[in-house]
């Protein structure tokens, strides 16, 4: 099969369109063929060697976690799933024709979703979802500032938190609170401004995707007893309140909370926008263009 394989850490030039070997389905397992990837910033990360010390990649590497596809042999001992069922999910080495599907991480892909949709989204509905419901634990009637709320991370929280009963801050820069007022927040905070973020009062949970001067601003806004619950690890100013219960967290697969969330988005509860679509051959520029920035998720078409 062909795949984007890194045999060293740098920039996006690093990753090779080439020829790996095919997986096959042993006991256990389902192998998909790939229509779809999705592009994530822990894949760049990766790649670049950021995170090495600690999440070290053993090279030569194929990266990626989020994708669709169709299910091409199943396993012994594998039930639920059919030869040519259609699906998507989360698993090790995305950027291929063909891999071997985590079962935790897969769902048949939800009548009305296509494959294009579908791998923008199982990594961002897991990590949302549990960044409200379960590090953050956010209760009816709560109040909760989520940053960067017009990501795809953030825009899953806004709605998890919304669906939970919470009264929703939405923080995102001045210059995007007109675009974030489809979002269906409670409330807006341009988190770039001196003056609404001190005319915050105090809240019950920050769910932060953003981390840096931010994370600690609002840090300092929680509730004592609350929960400041970050994807980007823990705030500096940490050890300066003590009385905030700070979870730093990865997401973990959860494919039937990512099907719910994905049959959300079929009802038209909230989206997820695609911003650009390139050919798995093209991974490097596609690599490229996410790191610059911006709303909407960057596929790989395979």
């Amino acid at each position: 099969m062909k795949a984007v394989v890194l045999h060293e850490y740098g920039g996006p030039e690093k990753l090779k369109y080439e020829d790996w070997d095919d997986p096959v389905a042993g006991d256990g397992q389902i192998l998909i063929q790939v229509v779809a990837a999705g592009t994530n910033a822990i894949d760049w990360k990766l790649r670049s060697g950021a995170m090495k010390s600690f999440m070290p990649v053993a090279l030569p590497a194929i990266l990626g976690y989020d994708y669709s596809g169709i299910v091409r042999s199943v396993g012994r001992g594998v039930e639920g799933y059919r030869v040519g069922d259609k699906v998507f999910g989360r698993a090790g080495k995305a950027y291929a024709e063909f891999l071997l599907a985590d079962l935790a991480g897969l769902s048949k892909l939800p009548a009305g979703l296509d494959h294009v949709e579908a791998a923008a989204l199982p990594v961002v509905l897991n990590t949302g979802q549990q960044l409200i419901a379960e590090f953050g634990k956010v209760k009816p009637g709560q109040t909760v500032v989520i940053t960067g709320a017009l990501g795809s991370v953030g825009r899953t929280a806004v709605w998890v938190a919304k669906k939970l009963g919470a009264h929703v801050i939405a923080g995102v820069r001045g210059s995007q609170k007109q675009a974030a007022e489809t979002l269906g927040a409670d409330a807006l905070l341009a988190i770039d401004s001196r003056q609404e973020m001190e005319s915050l009062g105090l809240v019950e949970v920050v769910a932060d995707t953003i981390g840096g001067d931010i994370g600690n601003s609002l840090l300092a806004k929680v509730k004592a007893g609350g929960v400041f619950a970050s994807v980007v690890g823990p705030p500096s100013d940490a050890h300066l309140h003590p009385a905030v219960k700070v979870e730093a967290f990865g997401s973990h697969p959860d494919g039937a909370g990512m099907r719910s969330l994905a049959e959300d988005i079929v009802s038209g509860k909230f989206k997820i926008p695609v911003d650009r679509t390139f050919p798995l051959a093209d991974a490097a520029k596609a690599h490229a263009v996410a790191e610059n920035g911006g709303i909407g998720k960057v596929l790989l078409l395979a």
